[in-house]
């Protein structure tokens, strides 16, 4: 064999086994990925569209007012003996005795002073002393114009008070003016709350939540809904766990629930939460929470 044909065949067999390895390599590459790149779908809290309340609200703030209060101003010098009050009276029941004359409470109450002790509070050296029933809590509110056609009587509303803001007190509206106030652009109405426990105090703030316009609507967690521009979308589960993103239209917000005013129809399946992991076109693990 000469020369030139013997190196003409050694090059060609070491380029031969190159592109063996390439091709070698390559095909070996190509089933790894496609093994290991097959990842399993996320799992994600989904949640059944169901039929809830909701509700349009207005704020505000007003002080607390006893259902009845009165107050009797006592001489020291016409005490028989040292003064001292019970917390709590009954209509009929004497409050305290006097030289020439006994004070009964004229209705039931709760007793004090109109102070923080029965110190002499004027030149007569006298002492007041405070009934006041506090079984209803009554309440005067000023509510913007704008809402005059939406107040009505008996409507439902919430109460706070800022010494227990974990409790919610339930009352309704009872009273409405009849004319709003040209100056301030307000409608005047009264609140009712039950304290029959007595742990709203006359003098403190509420704060008042009306409520009005009350129905039943398609509602969602808030945490499902997607946010673009003017738009809003959820992602709704159909057949085998996949997903399709669908445009809905939102209507008022209520204590972590958005109302559904059309896009999906009872008993869908939509992503509650984990709206990151999800692919728009791909499949999802539900888990119902």
């Amino acid at each position: 064999m000469k020369k030139s044909t013997k190196l003409i065949t050694i090059i060609s067999i070491f380029f031969l086994i190159i592109a063996v390895v390439i091709i070698a390599r390559t095909m070996i590459g190509a089933h790894f990925q496609k093994k290991f790149s097959k990842r399993p779908p996320p799992g994600v809290i989904v949640t059944e569209v169901r039929s809830e309340n909701f509700f349009e609200k207005i704020d505000s703030f007003g002080t607390a007012i006893s259902k009845k209060t009165t107050s009797f101003r006592v001489k020291k010098n016409e005490l028989l003996s040292e003064l001292k009050l019970k917390d709590y009276v009954k209509e009929g029941q004497v409050i305290v005795k006097l030289k020439e004359r006994i004070i009964a409470a004229p209705f039931n109450g709760m007793l004090g002073y109109r102070g923080l002790t029965e110190d002499t509070l004027d030149s007569e050296n006298s002492i007041i002393i405070t009934l006041d029933d506090n079984s209803t809590i009554y309440s005067d509110l000023k509510i913007p114009e704008t809402f005059a056609n939406e107040i009505k009587k008996n409507l439902p509303i919430e109460a706070k008070f800022s010494g227990n803001k974990k409790k919610v007190y339930s009352g309704k509206v009872d009273g409405v003016s009849s004319r709003i106030n040209a100056e301030t652009r307000s409608l005047l109405i009264r609140i009712k709350i039950n304290n029959e426990k007595f742990e709203l105090i006359p003098g403190s703030l509420l704060e008042v939540t009306i409520k009005f316009n009350e129905r039943n609507s398609l509602g969602i967690p808030d945490t499902s809904v997607i946010l673009e521009g003017n738009k809003a979308y959820v992602y709704k589960v159909i057949e085998d766990n996949n997903i399709e993103k669908k445009e809905v239209i939102i209507g008022t917000r209520n204590e972590g629930l958005v109302e559904i005013l059309s896009g999906l129809d009872e008993g869908d399946m939509i992503v509650a939460a984990g709206l990151k992991k999800v692919n728009p076109k791909g499949k999802i693990k539900p888990i119902t929470k």
